[in-house]
């Protein structure tokens, strides 16, 4: 396995600081984001598809600090209604050629969320009743989702895009280990998981039992953790809608790694993830609003290289 990170968790620094902070962490290796949710602090989506220079100058920069360029990232919701779904989804279709461009064959994305049928905003659905419920998330999946991920299936094999990696995240079609499969059932086998365990706990999930589930289908994996506050969350229940810098109000938050759950569990974590024959990157995410990015970097670096197993027999 391979300790990198999203660039997103130094986002805050330019392109250069980046590349150097990240050597002195003695990271392997970089996933850039490309648009959508991201500011694509570190790379400039229409430059890089516009000149060969470009992209050579960049792979040089990231390969002379000693790292590799995992993925690209595209996450945001190409199914949503509307123009803003239409947004998204030429991003999504630009980050695909710039893949191919570039010889990247793995790509980081959500499933993406529709509205139900005349809705103006997506819709995520979360219970069986009432019965329009389950009527309307059928529509989701049937007349949106399938369609459009057969299509972008195929068009990832066209670009030599080998692991198309969906992260598993609440306010999305997929959302746990039962979506994932069907997506990928419906999709094709080129289509499986970015296993991100941090969105899991805080919807009260266990992400140690889903990786035996999804074993193979796991196709790339962000480390972050997620804490519960049990004071907040048990009198309120772990559906939270307060933004995320009200820390100290909120019934859960994403934290630096082992700031949620110990360093026992994540040791748990990577065994298990070895015995599925996972040996590949660990792209750590910073979104702890409690703690600077380098600090929280420097933390998970140390907790990971504890715990890594760095040659994976299986």
């Amino acid at each position: 396995m391979k300790i990198g990170m999203i660039t997103d968790s130094l986002g805050n620094l330019s392109f250069d600081k980046m590349l150097k902070a990240s050597a002195e962490l003695k990271l392997e290796t970089l996933e850039f984001a490309c648009g959508n949710w991201s500011s694509a602090p570190h790379l400039k989506l229409e430059q890089m598809l516009e000149s060969e220079k470009a992209r050579k100058e960049f792979k040089a920069k990231v390969k002379d600090h000693g790292l590799e360029i995992a993925a690209l990232n595209c996450s945001g919701n190409q199914l949503a209604p509307g123009d803003y779904g239409k947004r998204h989804d030429a991003v999504v279709r630009k980050t695909f050629k710039l893949a191919k461009l570039m010889g990247i064959p793995r790509v980081v994305m959500m499933s993406g969320l529709p509205g139900g049928p005349g809705d103006a905003n997506p819709n995520w659905i979360i219970t069986a009743w009432p019965p329009e419920a389950t009527k309307a998330l059928n529509w989701q999946w049937d007349k949106v989702a399938i369609p459009y991920w057969k299509k972008l299936s195929k068009l990832g094999k066209d670009c030599g895009i080998d692991k198309i990696c969906i992260e598993i995240h609440g306010g999305q079609l997929v959302y746990n280990t039962e979506t994932m499969a069907k997506l990928r059932d419906a999709a094709g086998d080129n289509v499986g998981a970015n296993y991100d365990p941090s969105h899991m706990m805080w919807m009260g999930g266990e992400p140690l039992t889903g990786i035996r589930k999804l074993g193979e289908a796991i196709f790339y994996v962000h480390a972050k953790d997620t804490r519960i506050d049990r004071q907040n969350a048990d009198p309120n229940t772990l559906l939270e809608t307060k933004t995320n810098d009200r820390v100290a109000d909120r019934s859960w938050n994403y934290v630096t790694l082992g700031y949620g759950h110990n360093e026992s569990w994540w040791r748990d974590f990577i065994a298990l993830l070895a015995q599925v024959g996972y040996n590949d990157v660990l792209s750590i995410e910073h979104e702890d609003n409690a703690m600077s990015p380098m600090e929280g970097m420097r933390r998970s670096v140390e907790l990971l290289e504890r715990v890594i197993i760095r040659e994976v027999v299986h």
